[in-house]
């Protein structure tokens, strides 16, 4: 048994002691009083028991952990460090405090005039800071070191923080502070920089579950292991949660604590229940998964708790599926160790990611729902829908091997019944490229449009050309706005009548003509015309594509896919022919980057 904590360290024991102060909760009934009652922060006790034992003791330290991981009792305990005079009253600064000097007694009483402790929650101004800053003058009334410990010093006001930043940096000798946070982003850096910050980790399951065992021991009440480990799973890593969880457990059963007595207080839902849940979703059985939901919340399990305990087991089996490791943790009950092992072969981990992704959805619904359940069992039987549809890789493949079949089979992402559709034929093949092909190379360049040209450019044949052109040469808003703002009137060599967009700037016609000549060595007139004009690149790309897209819905293989995936559209009709050599033609505005902003940039 741990000797750190105040019951364990009583000859009387836990029950009798308990018997003649009066009931205490167990969060402060064992309160740990020196190191090494401490559990689950071995990098803190060592680091500061070193520190201690070699006299390098800062004035500033920073504790930051969630709630309930001993930030607080780690403050105490370095106060009784900082202050032990040892049991002849000769001692120093030790890191294996007495407990039976006065300053050891009057701290772990919380009675000692020297050790403050303020909450910053409740004092939050200037002034409360400012009376820190006046008594630090003073020298301790008893102890070697007056110790001012504020929790929660994120809560302090940015100007507390500021008054506080000088006696903080240079503080007399015989003061140290201690501040305790769970919010350690929330406290300014010039004042972290100023401390030493020690992080509390999380406690490990197994840890809280050993340590709420030996805890019930003490207080004389029996419980189950697995009882004690549904509690740490419940506690999150806070000792403090889990101990009231327990103490509450040892007030609800008069005999022995078991893992049903924990499930009811709880509103936890069985794990077996939970798993043949679970089994039912994935196979798709929704009479079945709804009657068992039902009966879960008929015996007080929470709907929202429900969907939490599926998600962690999507999560647990996900790990299973990419390393064992969680199939061999022996705080894993034996049962669900086994049904993880034949159910993870089984699923892939899109399914899984999938099952994730609507569970964390379905849970904040069910959570804002006014009727929980009722969104849980919408949340179950979207989630079956979603088990029903094929893997989108399984299908494709399995529609690409068909080879004529009559009838290629799709599973489901389940594994349960699969369907069939219409084995493809032949391979989709686009018909064309957006815009044709340009006719001449055209080398594209890095160099400024201003450079000195060792030759002229071949001339653009096309107004396509021109624009592929206005690319290869980086100017990006010219090509944008000739691509989505002009309408082409007429087009020669030399010559380009066109009729702007709304969008398109004044100036277009003199910068086109610049660009063309400086690059071609040839004089180009670009005029602005009254005339309707053809539709913009950018339009009739549009057409162009979705054009394939009608052509690509009439192919039997993509209605195959359609009709086996209900709500699917065709978003991009690609070309399967082989990508051109890098030095081929210029690159026709349908492969153009596609500017759908409006380009607000005025062209000088």
């Amino acid at each position: 048994m741990q000797d750190g904590t105040e019951p364990f360290a009583s000859s009387a024991g836990g029950a009798q002691q308990g018997a003649v102060e009066g009931y205490r909760v167990l969060a402060r009934k064992y309160r740990p009083r020196d190191f090494s009652g401490l559990i689950g922060q071995e990098a803190l006790v060592r680091t500061l028991r070193n520190a201690i034992a070699q006299g390098r003791l800062a004035h500033g330290f920073m504790l930051t952990g969630v709630r309930g991981v001993g930030k607080t009792t780690t403050a105490r305990i370095l106060a009784r460090c900082f202050n032990c005079i040892g049991p002849d009253g000769q001692g120093g600064p030790t890191a294996e405090p007495c407990g039976q000097c006065e300053h050891c007694r009057a701290i772990a009483e919380d009675r000692h005039v020297d050790v403050i402790e303020m909450d910053a929650a409740s004092n939050t101004g200037v002034s409360d800071v400012r009376q820190i800053i006046d008594a630090v003058r003073y020298t301790p009334v008893s102890a070697r070191f007056k110790v001012y410990i504020i929790d929660e010093v994120h809560m302090l006001s940015t100007q507390a923080f500021n008054a506080l930043l000088k006696t903080l940096e240079e503080p007399p000798e015989h003061v140290k502070f201690i501040f305790a946070t769970t919010e350690i982003r929330k406290v300014p850096v010039t004042v972290l920089s100023r401390c030493q910050r020690f992080d509390l980790r999380r406690i490990s399951a197994e840890e809280l579950t050993q340590y709420f065992l030996k805890i019930a021991a003490a207080e004389g009440a029996r419980i189950t292991e697995g009882a004690a480990a549904m509690i740490a799973r419940a506690a999150d890593g806070s000792a403090r949660d889990g101990l009231s969880l327990l103490d509450q457990a040892i007030a609800l059963s008069h005999g022995e604590i078991d893992e049903a007595q924990v499930r009811d207080m709880l509103g936890l839902a069985d794990r077996t229940q939970l798993i043949d849940l679970y089994d039912d979703v994935l196979k798709g059985k929704a009479a079945e998964a709804l009657k068992r939901l039902q009966a879960m919340h008929q015996a007080g399990a929470d709907a929202a708790v429900v969907l939490q305990d599926m998600l962690e087991l999507t999560h647990w089996l996900t790990r299973a599926k990419i390393t064992p490791e969680p199939l061999s943790d022996p705080v894993t009950p034996e049962a669900e160790r086994a049904w993880g092992a034949k159910v993870t072969p089984e699923l892939s981990i899109p399914v899984l990611a999938r099952l994730w992704q609507m569970l964390l959805k379905g849970l904040s619904e069910v959570q804002a729902a006014p009727q929980p359940l009722a969104a849980a069992e919408m949340v179950l039987i979207r989630l079956m829908h979603a088990a029903n549809m094929p893997d989108p890789a399984d299908l494709v493949r399995r529609l690409g091997e068909g080879n004529g079949a009559a009838a290629a089979p799709v599973p489901r992402g389940n594994g349960g019944a699969a369907r069939t559709v219409p084995a493809p034929t032949q391979r989709l093949q686009t018909q064309q490229q957006i815009a044709p092909q340009a006719t001449q190379q055209i080398a594209p360049s890095p160099a400024p449009r201003n450079a000195p040209q060792a030759s002229a450019l071949p001339q653009p044949q096309s107004f396509s050309d021109v624009v592929a052109l206005f690319h290869a040469r980086r100017e990006a808003i010219l090509a944008a706005h000739l691509q989505n703002d002009v309408h082409l009137v007429q087009f020669e060599v030399g010559r380009i009548d066109f009729r702007p967009g709304e969008r398109a700037p004044s100036n277009l016609p003199n910068r086109v003509a610049a660009c063309l000549a400086e690059w071609t060595g040839k004089r180009w007139l670009v005029s602005v015309s009254a005339q309707t004009g053809e539709k913009t690149l950018k339009e009739q790309a549009a057409e162009l594509a979705q054009a394939q897209r009608e052509e690509a819905a009439r192919h039997p293989l993509v209605q195959a896919v359609l009709a086996a995936f209900p709500g699917a559209t065709i978003d991009e009709v690609r070309n399967l022919a082989p990508e051109p050599a890098a030095d081929a033609t210029i690159s026709p505005p349908g492969d153009l980057p596609n500017v759908d902003e409006p380009i607000e940039d005025e062209i000088a």
